[in-house]
Formats: C-alpha cells, structure tokens, sequence
C-alpha cells in the first residue's frame, strides 16, 4: 500500500555541496546546499538565495568552487550550513578547515574536501534563483583515486542529505555496473 506524502523534494540521492568564494576581503567564504546537480557535460546548476554572502561573492568574482561533503569532515559542513556568513565573518576559519587557492579560477578549494568542480559564472536568475556555472577544471585528491588514476566512490564516500529525515549519509557500496546490467533484458 502506498500513502500519499503532499508535495516534498524528496529526490535521492540528494548531494550535499559545498560552494566556495571569496569575500570582498579576500577571505574564504563556504556553504551548505543541497539543490544542485549537473545541468550539462561541462555545467552545474545549482539553487542559492540571493541572501546568501555566497551570492554578491559569486556576482562579483564571476567564479566559484562546488565540492561534494565527506563523512570525515561533515560536523565542519554542517557548521558551514547551520552559520551565515552574513553573521559570522569568519565562519570558515571557525570550521576548522583549510581553503587553498585554485589554478583556474578565481575561489578557493577546501583542502579536506577531495573532490572539486572548478567553476566560471555563467548566469544567476534572481526570480528563481538559478546559479550556472561553467565547469572549467574538476580537482581529486590523489586519495580518493583507484589504481588506474580514476575517482573511487568507495574512497571518496561523499555525503547525501536526507530531506526528510534531516540526516546525512555516505554513498559507498556499489550496487550494480551501469550501461551493462540492463542488457541481460534485451534478449
């Protein structure tokens, strides 16, 4: 049987990203969302309020940076998530993690995040609140490759936010072998 649940965003897995700029003072600036996904082969699209300080950052530089969270450093996401910039100046610095400087952009990385999408503006919508950007680099911690240099989701274990539940979760266990599982119903 099943029940009717109303209109909710339950859509899993749900990433939960970290976006990355500079302040006007040159210093890091990271949030929490978790409305984005890939928009194209080299665009992401993700939902930010134009309340966020991320966003006049973003405006301003034309640039930022979007990681996905990791189990090992998730209680500093979620700080990330829970404190506005708009409030707490330094709430990076608080978090405890560390921001070096991209080669390709103009925003930084986390260091602890292994994964990250180097990205350029390319609109904001401030009806829906759309941000586009262009991937112009993807950056991986040596860590979290296998032994043929590519990503390992097992290594990286990357974090989904649960919407309804409000918790997060590690993607770890592969399931199946895409573009080859299906191919057993083909006859």
């Amino acid at each position: 049987m099943r029940k009717n649940l109303g209109v909710k965003a339950f859509l899993y897995p749900q990433p939960t990203l970290v976006i990355a700029t500079y302040n006007e003072d040159g210093s890091t600036n990271a949030m929490v969302a978790a409305w984005g996904s890939i928009s194209d082969t080299n665009q992401v699209a993700i939902y930010v309020a134009k309340s966020h300080k991320t966003m006049p950052n973003i405006l301003a530089r034309k640039a930022f940076t979007v990681s996905m969270a990791t189990a090992k450093v998730i209680k500093a996401i979620d700080y990330l998530g829970v404190t506005s910039g708009n409030k707490v100046a330094d709430k990076f610095s608080k978090s405890g993690l560390t921001s070096v400087k991209s080669e390709n952009v103009d925003a930084p990385l986390i260091a602890e995040l292994p994964l990250a999408l180097e990205c350029k503006l390319v609109s904001y919508d401030d009806e829906s609140e759309l941000l586009l950007g262009e991937i112009v680099n993807v950056t991986a911690d040596e860590s979290v490759l296998d032994a043929e240099g590519k990503l390992s989701v097992e290594k990286m274990e990357p974090v989904c936010y649960d919407s309804a539940g409000h918790g997060y979760y590690v993607m770890e266990r592969r399931v199946g072998n895409a573009f080859s599982d299906g191919k057993n119903f083909q006859g």
